[in-house]
């Protein structure tokens, strides 16, 4: 006890790791949790559907459902049932750094292959959680950077695809000057109450710029509520619904984004423990992260079970506990509570589905955008001697060249081109194998 107030004063947390808030409290932190999280966790469902051409109901049941996998995910992370999970005040949610390769995978087998290849997919993660410090001498801090980064890069072309309308391209209206607008006010607004000094407007910065972006589309005739059957009744969680499918290609390209998330949750959780005041170095930290990895693909697993994609640990939360002074794990019931509630109400879903393509596109933009920036920040902590400018230079040249010009593979055989379409994919391989090969004398 004596050493938890000492934690608590030296961090200057209200309410430290094993400490129960009261109810009021506990829900205040934990709404607050939910605004900085809801839009992460319900926009790769979205994007994924409108790259796919899905229906409304498909879209909606995908989108409850990642809302509910992400409270069954945040709970194991908090409570740490048999040795799965950190034990932390760490939140789960749907995770951007997969949204290429899923829709990749989709357009080569729907929805079951996607489910299938996530399913199998997760346990390189796991497998990675028992090998840890191994794993961390191949996937340095320079191949995570250039990943993420080319993670973000490659999704940008998702979002900006978005801003013209997805669906607008078969009646000539993509990139229409309402189209644009739209994403465009959405873009302004998020950046302007993200530079606001009051902290609660900057938190909810997304969430207010996609509320208002939802209402002006409606009053520019842009959604139609009568496409909707009922907002009522009650979402049924239904594993497997969908069926399960299983390509090899597909499985590298996720595989490879399984390695990199495995490698950012360390970072994520290390930094969760060390604003919780907890240590982070040791047999009890290294415990936590290792059981933090092994629930992230574990999670991840059951994910793909309930209908839902890969969820990751979420670094924006760790801002959270350092506004809100609150590191408690209880904290986490509760927003595991209101996800999984939220999950089962089908109105939540198709609300969000209903939001016109250019909307999100405005959010998502600059999201995508925020993911490269990260990764570019990644690189920039290390030191870019010789070998680190070739390796990126490789990496970015053979990454980027596959992702502008898709046709250069056209000659190789089928299942080739299925891996290596990808930019991630072939510039994450590059900077794998370039940053281990390569040898030089400063």
């Amino acid at each position: 006890m004596q050493e938890s107030q000492t934690a608590q004063s030296n961090t200057g947390l209200i309410y430290g790791l094993n400490d129960r808030p009261p109810v009021r409290e506990a829900i205040f932190a934990a709404i607050q949790h939910l605004l900085a999280i809801f839009v992460a966790i319900i926009t790769p469902p979205l994007i994924i559907a409108g790259a796919l051409k899905l229906d409304l109901e498909t879209t909606s049941f995908l989108v409850s459902m990642s809302l509910f996998a992400s409270g069954i995910s945040t709970f194991i992370q908090c409570r740490r049932i048999g040795g799965i999970g950190t034990g932390l005040l760490c939140i789960q949610g749907t995770s951007f750094s997969f949204i290429g390769p899923i829709i990749s995978a989709g357009m080569l087998g729907g929805l079951p292959l996607i489910f299938g290849t996530c399913i199998v997919a997760s346990s390189v993660e796991m497998v990675i959680s028992r090998i840890l410090k191994y794993t961390r001498k191949i996937i340095t801090p320079l191949v995570s950077g250039i990943v993420v980064t080319l993670i973000g890069m490659s999704l940008i072309k998702v979002g900006i695809t978005a801003c013209g309308g997805v669906s607008a391209q078969s009646n000539g209206t993509f990139g229409s000057f309402e189209n644009l607008g739209l994403a465009l006010l959405v873009l302004i607004l998020i950046i302007l109450f993200n530079r606001s000094s009051n902290r609660y407007l900057r938190m909810s910065s997304i969430v207010i710029g996609l509320i208002i972006g939802y209402l002006v589309a409606w009053g520019l005739g842009r959604i139609d509520f009568s496409a909707v059957q009922s907002f009522g009744g009650f979402n049924i969680p239904l594993p497997f619904k969908y069926g399960l499918d299983f390509d090899f290609s597909a499985f590298i390209a996720l595989g490879l984004v399984f390695l990199i998330t495995a490698i950012e949750a360390y970072g994520d959780i290390t930094a969760n423990s060390l604003i919780s005041g907890e240590p982070v170095e040791g047999k009890t930290f290294i415990k936590r992260a290792s059981g933090g990895i092994l629930a992230d693909g574990f999670n991840s697993m059951l994910a793909g079970i309930l209908n839902s994609f890969p969820n990751s640990v979420f670094a924006q939360n760790n801002g959270m506990i350092q506004l809100t002074g609150v590191a408690s794990r209880y904290v986490g019931y509760y927003i595991a509570g209101f996800l999984i509630l939220l999950g089962l109400f089908p109105s939540v879903g198709l609300i969000f589905s209903l939001m016109p393509e250019p909307v999100l596109g405005g959010a998502t933009l600059l999201m995508f955008g925020t993911v490269a920036s990260a990764g570019i920040r990644i690189i920039a902590a290390q030191k870019i001697n010789r070998k680190a400018t070739l390796v990126i230079a490789l990496s970015f040249a053979l990454g980027l060249s596959v992702e502008m010009v898709p046709e250069i593979l056209c000659q190789f055989p089928e299942s080739i081109k299925n891996i290596f379409s990808s930019g991630i994919t072939t510039g994450g391989v590059t900077a794998i194998i370039s940053n281990a090969l390569i040898r030089m004398k400063e």
